[in-house]
């Protein structure tokens, strides 16, 4: 199963003709609103570089329009984990960016997706649930919070969160993925040894930053979060997104 996972992600990622397919089918994906207006607010000025676009991936969400929340958990455990994502709007001097809808998705600390399954990229059948997805729309402050388990990681990945933001008119503005810092002491090597929480993978045969097909020419480090807390109180995730607006 790891090995059909692995090839279908080197040719899903790096192959010219496959991802402009799953992109147009995110585009089917239509959120409705009554408000046609995302406003700005913020006292940021300067300017700032928008966030790398990235692919949806294999599993984007079905109809995230459906998945209204913050607590996305379900019925998944792991270690506890906070996702906070600000919003910022480059075309009004990196404002934060208010009204935007902002879904997010990850594995399971097993590397598996809900809504898919039952085939050789994923085995295990997980189509008929939910887990680790949802939606929020930002504050005044252009702030999102979820709250989740920390995500395992599948092999050809690092770990990862998926993030796709739109206008309150529902215009697709960004798709992109979250990174997470690595090392000995960072909170992937010690939520991956927490095996009393179920992290039973390790280390072993884990594909890094550096080696991931997403992550490898981020050179600035534009698209890695910040990563604080502990296996015992959890962590948080927080990630400054930049979109023009």
């Amino acid at each position: 199963m790891e090995q059909s996972r692995k090839k279908f992600l080197k040719h899903f990622l790096i192959g010219a003709t496959t991802v402009p397919l799953i992109m147009e089918a995110c585009k089917k994906d239509s959120v409705t609103s009554t408000s046609t207006t995302t406003t700005t607010t913020g006292s940021n000025s300067g300017s700032c570089t928008t966030t790398p676009t990235e692919t949806s991936g294999p599993f984007p969400t079905i109809t995230p329009s459906s998945l209204v929340r913050s607590d996305i958990r379900l019925d998944r455990t792991g270690v506890a984990f906070t996702i906070n994502i600000t919003i910022q709007n480059k075309n009004n001097s990196c404002a934060s960016l208010s009204g935007a809808i902002v879904d997010i998705w990850h594995c399971d600390k097993d590397g598996y997706y809900s809504e898919y399954g039952g085939t050789g990229m994923q085995t295990v059948d997980y189509t008929a649930v939910h887990f680790l997805r949802g939606r929020q729309t930002t504050n005044s402050s252009g702030l999102v919070s979820f709250t989740s388990i920390f995500p395992g990681w599948y092999s050809g990945r690092a770990t990862h969160v998926h993030v796709h933001i739109y206008n309150t008119a529902g215009t697709s503005l960004l798709i992109t993925q979250i990174a997470f810092p690595e090392g000995t002491s960072s909170a992937v090597a010690t939520v991956n040894a927490s095996t009393a929480n179920g992290y039973t993978k390790g280390m072993n045969g884990y594909t890094y930053n550096a080696a991931d097909s997403i992550f490898s020419d981020d050179t600035t480090g534009a698209e890695t979060g910040t990563v604080t807390g502990s296996v015992a109180a959890g962590y948080i995730l927080a990630q400054t997104i930049n979109v023009s607006a």
